[in-house]
């Protein structure tokens, strides 16, 4: 048999940068060694969610110092879109970052 891999029950969400919950079967249904196993690979990736938050915010503060000089409204309209997207990254990111871990787990299965 071979060795539970939790990170296989977690896909990889390229627009927030973080691998997320995608149970295949029911909580109830992994053994206690594998729901430890899945909570433990998840507090590996909920600590890195603080780092891709800072690195969004980074971002929306180089978008809004380019708004602010620019006249062009097409370009003013997208840079205010790319603001408003990295807003919402950071938004489900904390949304992640402070679910319970078991519950995380458990509610994007």
């Amino acid at each position: 048999m071979e060795p539970f891999a939790p990170e296989a029950h977690f896909a990889f969400d390229a627009r927030l940068g973080i691998p997320t919950p995608e149970l295949r079967r029911e909580w109830n249904e992994f053994t206690a060694a594998e729901q430890s196993a899945i909570l433990y690979y998840w507090e590996t990736v909920r600590g890195a969610i603080p780092d891709r938050i800072f690195a969004f915010e980074r971002e929306i503060v180089a978008l809004q110092a380019r708004l602010d000089d620019e006249e062009d409204f097409e370009i003013v309209c997208a840079l205010t879109w790319d603001i408003a997207e990295r807003a919402s990254r950071i938004n489900d990111l904390h949304l992640y970052f402070r679910l319970n871990q078991d519950v995380a787990v458990k509610a994007h299965h």
